[in-house]
């Protein structure tokens, strides 16, 4: 019987049709919930799709969950981690799906997370919560200036402010703290056609703000999956470009750590996961990585087949052919901004879901429409390749 993945999706990333292609390709039926406009809802690869309503967030995923029966879910962004676990009557799927509820109290709060990781004897900066704007000193004396602060709820590389004095410190603690501006929210849920702003309009609430002593250095990033605590395939990646200071990997290029994977087999022990988790390193100038941030849900590049196959891994299913034997990958949509790339570097183009390309793509890539009047594609019987490894 195959089994029967359900992806769950707040934020219209294409990370998720990319996940939803690796599954579909290894054997599985994937169905998915996301919200109104998602590009999912183009990915040629989902059995079924479910809508997720913002204004009533936990209910639509529990009535996603009842029809679909999944085997297991996948969230793949914070608020949806967020959402599952918040569904206590799925408690079976989503242990069986992530581990244990009770492990996710410290995984997603940044300062008990990287404590905990600490305590264990994986290599990561001091992180404090912040209890209020009259212990902020405290804080900083503990961790020093320059120090990088942090709110918890955050994700995509927003919520992080950079701070070298104690002026900057409480400017940056005043703004990451405070609710959200109602007017501000009301303004954003319109221009952005995103009605989790009404929430925030409707109900502001402070964010707990981190402090986190400053590594210098590049970032890198690991994934890997697990099951019961055991890691059964992982990837490591030194982070080449990005957006802004903070903002996703645009190019990546992939490496052999043993340190990397310590950390990620030390994390899945100690809290028994279950799943696509993901952690973020800053590597200093020694080389040395330094955890600085836990993400236990799907990344942006879980879905792909190097020399490890995360989805393979979680389905128990023979690994894929590796997309590149190249050590760096260029990363889809952030790519299309980059201009011409060597040869050498492996675009990671979903040309085998042409829809979900050219609405991600548009005039940036003049190929992505024509694919998409290529018949062969558009077969409701078309049955994309699944390609194994020999024995």
């Amino acid at each position: 019987m195959r089994t029967k993945i359900l992806l769950v999706t707040t934020v219209n990333w294409p990370s998720a049709a990319r996940l939803a292609g690796a599954f579909a390709n290894l054997g599985a039926m994937v169905e998915a919930v996301f919200p109104r406009g998602h590009v999912l809802r183009l990915c040629r690869y989902l059995s079924k799709a479910y809508r997720y309503r913002p204004l009533d967030g936990a209910a639509s995923l529990s009535e996603a969950i009842v029809a679909a029966k999944p085997d297991r879910v996948i969230p793949c962004d914070d608020r949806a981690l967020s959402l599952l676990l918040s569904l206590s009557e799925f408690s079976p799927l989503l242990e069986t799906s992530l581990g244990p509820r009770g492990a996710y109290e410290v995984l997603t709060a940044r300062a008990p997370s990287i404590a905990a990781a600490r305590e264990i004897g994986v290599c990561a900066p001091l992180t404090l919560a912040v209890e209020s704007r009259a212990t902020l000193r405290d804080a900083l004396y503990e961790v020093g200036l320059p120090c990088v602060m942090k709110a918890d709820g955050s994700w995509g590389g927003g919520g992080v402010k950079f701070v070298s004095s104690f002026g900057e410190a409480t400017r940056a603690y005043d703004e990451l703290e405070g609710p959200p501006n109602r007017l501000r929210s009301l303004a954003r849920a319109m221009m952005r056609g995103d009605a989790h702003f009404l929430l925030e309009a409707r109900n502001p609430l402070p964010s707990r703000v981190n402090v986190q002593a400053l590594v210098p250095g590049k970032p890198a990033t690991s994934v890997f999956a697990a099951r019961e605590g055991q890691v059964l395939a992982a990837l490591h990646m030194d982070v080449l470009s990005w957006s802004g200071d903070t903002g996703p990997a645009s190019l990546m290029a992939r490496v052999d750590d043993p340190v990397m994977q310590i950390a990620c087999e030390k994390i899945a022990k100690r809290f028994a996961l279950n799943g696509l988790i993901g952690l973020d390193f800053m590597r200093d100038a020694q080389g040395a990585p330094h955890l600085i941030e836990v993400n236990p849900r799907a990344t942006q590049i879980c879905h792909l087949a190097l020399n490890a196959d995360l989805p393979a891994a979680l389905l128990g299913a023979l690994a894929r052919d590796p997309v590149t034997t190249g050590r760096q990958i260029a990363l889809f949509p952030q790519l299309l901004s980059a201009g011409i790339l060597p040869h050498t570097i492996y675009q990671d183009i979903p040309y085998d879901d042409p829809a979900v390309l050219a609405e991600v793509a548009g005039a940036l890539l003049p190929e992505a429409e024509a694919l998409c009047e290529i018949g062969e594609f558009l077969r409701p019987d078309y049955a994309p390749p699944i390609h194994r490894k020999s024995a």
